[in-house]
């Protein structure tokens, strides 16, 4: 247990149940689900979750509990005040080439990343990562991509642990010298790349935008399509494009330019 959860029990396990909850992507889980997930009894479960549904955070279905509608307000409350989430969507519209493909934006979060964004287009696949999914940073291409910032001390400590690097496909890199050395290419090449350890015959990749301060976290801008269509040509007209939405959405002064001139800042 950290400092912080020491401090305030009640207040990470109820951070705890709503994890478990998200975890379970909409599927109800019981009270014993959730006191086993906590490592709590029962009655004391029963106390945070009353507490979360009281404030409108949990929901009691017929077989179960969900997340609650307040956890949507505040997540868009957030996601409100993050201004290059919304410069995200309105450049991938603007873009003659994104709007018509499936572009993501993310955040890291220790050994994970957050879709904050993500712009569906015209592609002719699903995925199912949406806005608030998590996914392991070792084997999407967003992630690699906000790795790479980091020192590879850095990566091998958060990534010591064989489960921080899983197999979604036979392609997924699991092993820390292959993740170490995938994101040493990606610091070389300048962007990183994904040949279906996510989505078998699906190819991703990405490229980092810079935060316009230094109180704020870097994001990832990713795009996705069938491998079957991933040539040289296309990698590079997609990267150029991506290379673009990143300024617009890093220099707030690009935005200036654009409404005083009428012309996007390339």
């Amino acid at each position: 247990m950290t400092d912080a959860a020491e401090k305030a029990p009640a207040v990470a396990r109820a951070v705890r149940v709503l994890d478990l909850l998200g975890d379970a992507l909409g599927e109800p889980l019981t009270l014993s689900e959730l006191a086993r997930g906590l490592g709590a009894a029962k009655s004391s479960t029963l106390n945070v979750i009353s507490a979360l549904e009281e404030g409108g955070l949990v929901r009691r279905s017929d077989t179960g509990y969900v997340l609650g509608r307040k956890v949507v307000e505040l997540g868009g409350a957030y996601l409100r005040a993050f201004d290059p989430v919304l410069e995200f969507y309105r450049a991938c519209a603007d873009s003659e080439v994104l709007r018509h493909e499936r572009t993501q934006l993310a955040v890291l979060d220790g050994t994970h990343v957050i879709y904050v964004g993500a712009h569906v287009g015209r592609a002719p696949f699903r995925l199912s990562a949406g806005i608030g999914s998590r996914y392991p940073a070792s084997i999407t291409a967003v992630g690699n991509a906000l790795l790479a910032e980091l020192s590879n001390d850095e990566i091998a400590r958060r990534f010591a642990d064989d489960e921080t690097r899983p197999a979604f496909t036979d392609r997924s890199t699991t092993s820390l010298d292959g993740l170490i050395a995938k994101i040493d290419a990606t610091r070389e090449r300048g962007y990183s790349l994904d040949h279906g350890e996510v989505y078998p015959g699906l190819a991703g990749f990405a490229v980092v935008v810079p935060p316009q301060s230094s109180g704020e976290v870097s994001l990832a801008l990713g795009a996705s399509l069938l491998e079957s269509a991933f040539t040289d040509e296309v990698l590079a007209e997609l990267l150029t494009e991506l290379h673009i939405v990143g300024r617009r959405m890093s220099n707030p002064m690009n935005l200036a330019t654009e409404a005083l001139t009428g012309h996007i800042v390339t």
